[in-house]
This record gives structure tokens, sequence and C-alpha cells, in this order.
């Protein structure tokens, strides 16, 4: 362990996080005889692996997530109102009470998850579990059978997005961490692209052995997850000590790269779940970073209802559908560069509120014009600006509360799970087409104010950094002994 030395002018954090980083390194056996461009050469070649290994088995499931939460969105525009015979009260009803088990299951599931030795089989199962859960759908006949069915669906996906942002923590550092969660999130937004254009071949089926399309819809995505479900158990890793097919000297740098930032490894039996969770209550950073993604995810809510908005273009059918796609691939560009970049700069706040500036203005101008491509410009905006400041906060998350691992998975699926309760209320403001009025009003206040939030926590955590640049204790609610010792300094 490199001396934990207080910064001065000669010797910055950097230098203490590099002496830390040099002493570890000289402890792997397999790359103590290397020389630096030789460990570089071969760290490289391990995170590729690595990302070709996790990134697109993550990126499918989270596809598929989204497919089987958000079809009922496409079945509507298909008539399965008409067809279970639904009030629009009804509808709304089914569309929030997913989130009710949604919300609910996240901390416990998360808790669970970081302490079970085999996360990735953990999240395969419930995607497995989900995906029969989605094909059953199909048989509802009226508002119980669907409203049970929605919430059962909600209860088993709420292991995937916390047990995901978990599962990558345990293989990426901070500096590596918004770009892969940029990568994991492009799957909602490929699955609200792909998802209303899939709509409109599997639709086709309408009728088909006496089956409405809204029905073959959600049979044959819930058949698909069960599928990828099966293949992504096989294969997936649980964590970096139990990677396969990697050398010895890949598996070493892995680890070497994970510890360097973070200032340690992780440890499921430093602490009981119950302590992590208490841990992440206790600490402000926890409340000031829900705060800012709570607010954007009200925002982002307009997602649940993005073909109803469509259609009030006045387009087809199948024209609505096609137009609901241009918004979610312009939406993984943005994310996949806003992620890149953040990562590259090593910086937060930027990332995040200079996106929620554009979904400011994107919902100007939905409140204030009618105009068919005014209104169809701001639908282009909307997801990839609160979309891409989503991605880089989820990040800041993950490292502002890093360590120890109990207290990460239960802050990761407590934010997570406060901050989807506006899914459950926020449908019911959605009425008043074409304008939508209410709902476009709430989501400009809402953007205001996680620009807002970005700015406390900023603030908050450059003064917690100030304290430990002089060597001051912080409290519990810092860095851990082993993180202090590397020269861990918040990311901004």
């Amino acid at each position: 362990m490199a001396e934990n030395r207080k910064p001065s002018e000669d010797t910055t954090v950097e230098d203490v996080a590099k002496d830390h980083a040099q002493t570890e390194l000289s402890q792997c056996p397999a790359l103590a005889g290397l020389s630096p461009e030789e460990c570089e050469k071969i760290g490289r070649k391990a995170i590729l692996k690595l990302d070709l290994i996790v990134m697109p088995a993550m990126v499918i499931m989270y596809i598929l997530n989204y497919l089987d939460r958000q079809n009922i969105a496409s079945a509507r525009l298909a008539n399965i109102e008409r067809d279970l015979n639904l009030s629009d009260v009804e509808y709304q009803t089914c569309v929030s009470l997913l989130f009710v088990g949604y919300i609910l299951m996240q901390v416990p599931s998360n808790m669970f998850a970081g302490k079970f030795a085999y996360p990735a089989v953990y999240i395969c199962l419930a995607m497995g579990v989900w995906g029969v859960i989605s094909a059953c759908t199909a048989a509802a006949q009226n508002f119980s059978g669907l409203v049970a069915a929605r919430f059962f669906l909600g209860f088993v996906e709420a292991v995937f997005f916390p047990g995901a942002l978990f599962y990558l923590s345990l293989f990426y550092n901070r500096r590596q961490f918004a770009f892969r969660t940029a990568i994991l999130y492009s799957g909602s937004q490929i699955g609200n692209a792909i998802g209303t254009l899939l709509a409109i071949g599997i639709l086709e089926l309408d009728g088909q052995k006496g089956l409405e399309g809204w029905r073959w819809l959600f049979l044959i995505e819930g058949v698909l997850t069960v599928f990828f479900a099966l293949v992504f158990a096989i294969y997936l890793p649980n964590g970096l000590g139990k990677l396969k097919g990697f050398s010895e000297a890949e598996r070493e740098y892995l680890l070497w790269n994970y510890g360097k930032d973070i200032g340690q490894q992780d440890n499921k039996d430093e602490l009981t779940a119950w302590k992590g969770l208490v841990m992440a209550v206790q600490d402000p950073k926890t409340w000031l970073l829900m705060g800012l993604l709570w607010a954007t995810y009200v925002a982002a809510a307009v997602n649940n209802w993005f073909p109803s908005v469509v259609a009030t273009l006045g387009f087809s059918r199948n024209v609505t559908y096609a137009l609901t796609a241009p918004p979610f691939l312009l939406c993984v560009v943005t994310m996949l560069i806003n992620g890149f970049h953040s990562d590259r700069t090593k910086e937060r706040f930027w990332h995040i509120t200079g996106p929620l500036c554009v979904t400011v203005i994107a919902n100007i101008i939905a409140v204030s014009s009618l105009n068919t491509a005014a209104r169809y410009l701001a639908m282009m905006l909307m997801p990839g600006s609160f979309y891409a400041a989503s991605i880089v906060t989820l990040s800041w998350i993950t490292g502002s509360l890093s360590q120890p691992t109990a207290k990460r998975a239960s802050a990761i699926a407590l934010i997570n799970a406060i901050c989807n309760t506006p899914n459950i209320w926020t449908s019911y403001v959605y009425f008043g087409p074409p304008r939508y009025l209410p709902a476009f009003i709430m989501n400009l206040v809402a953007s205001v104010l996680a620009i807002a939030f970005a700015v406390a926590t900023y603030f908050y955590l450059r003064r917690q950094n100030e304290k430990l640049d002089r060597g001051e204790d912080i409290g519990k609610n810092g860095p851990t002994e082993a993180q202090k010792a590397a020269g861990f300094r918040y990311m901004l």
C-alpha cells in the first residue's frame, strides 16, 4: 500500500494515486517484469475482450427489458383498449402499476445481488421469468388479467437495471463507467426505436390463428427474452476474479486497473447488506444525486407516452410508428458521445447540465407551439438530451458512492427505485392532446430542477475534495481509508 500522504505544492493528488497504482502493479507476478508499453498492450486487449463479452449481452438484455415493459404503448395503437374494453383510466393504471412492483423490489434485489456470488446468473434467471410473464400477457382477456400481468412483470423486471449497473461496477472503474453506462442505456433507446418498427411487422399478424396483433406482440417478444436469458446465463462472468478465456496477465491487469482508481478491490464480506443500506441512507450524496436523477426522470417519463405524443402530429399508424424511431436513434448517438467524452475528460457536471439545458429548450418548444415541424423537432431533442444527462448521472452515482461494495449496491437500487416513482403518477398528467400542456409544463419545471440539483451536488463534492486536500476527516460518509491512501477524489 502506498504511503498515505497529504498533497503539497510538489506532490499532487495524481502523484499519490500514481504511486499507489505502481505499488499495486509491482505485486502482480505476471506483470511485474514487463515494460509499461507491454502492460498497456495487455491492458487494451484485456479490456476489449471484457467489453466484447459483457457489453453486447447487457445491451440485448436491456433492449428486451424495455420491449417487454413498453410494448403496451404499441399495443394501445393496436386497439388493446377496444379488445379488452378498457377505459382511459384503466389503461393508465396498467401503464403505471408496473412501476409499483418495479420500485418495491429494486432495493431488496440489489441488496441480495451485492452479497450473491453469481450476479450474472441471478440477472439471467430474472430475465427468463419476466419473459415468461410477458408472453403470458398475450392471454389477458380483461382489465384484471392485464393489470395482474403488468404488476408481476414490474416485480421481476426490478432486478435488471439496478442489478445491471451494479454488475458493470464489478468490472469497470470510474473512468470507464460513463461510456459503458451509455452503451448499456443505448439498449433501452434501441428498444424504443426497433420496438415500434418491430410492432409494424408483428401487428401484420393480426387475426392469424385467431389472435389480435397486440397478442402476437407480447407473445413473440416474451419468447425472445426467454431464449436470450438461457444463452447469456451460460457464458457471462460473475466477477473479475472469475473470468474465463483470459490469460493470467490479462486477469491481473483488469484487477489492478479496477483497484487503482476505486482505491481498493471489492469485498462482498466487508459488511452486511443491511449495514450497506444504512450507510447509503445516511450519506448526503445519495440524496443529492437522487434529487438530480429523480427530476431528470420526471422529464423523461414522456417516453411512456411517446407513440401517443407522436400520434398527435396527425399521421397514420404506421407512419407514426416510423416517426417514433429517429428520436431514439439520435438518442443513442448523443448518449455514446456524451458518455465517452465525460470519461475521457474525467468530468461530470457539464456533461449533465449541458444536455439538460437542451431538454429545457425542447419543452419550451412543446409548450409554446402546435406547428408540426416545431413539435417534431422538440420530440427529436427530448430523448437524446435527458438520457445523455442520465447516463452521466448514473456514473456519478456509482463513482461517488463506490465503497464499500454493499453500500454501492444499496445506493444504486435505492436511488433508482425512488427515481422511478414518476413513472407511476406522471401517466395521469398526459391528457389533453394534442398539446398535452400540463405534461410538458411539468417536464419543463423538472428539467430546471434537475439543473439545480446538479449545481448543488457539484459544490458539495468540490467542498469534500477541498477537505480531503487539506487532510481533514470528512467522516463516515467519505471515502474509505484504502481510498484515501490511493489519493481518491470525487469526480466533478
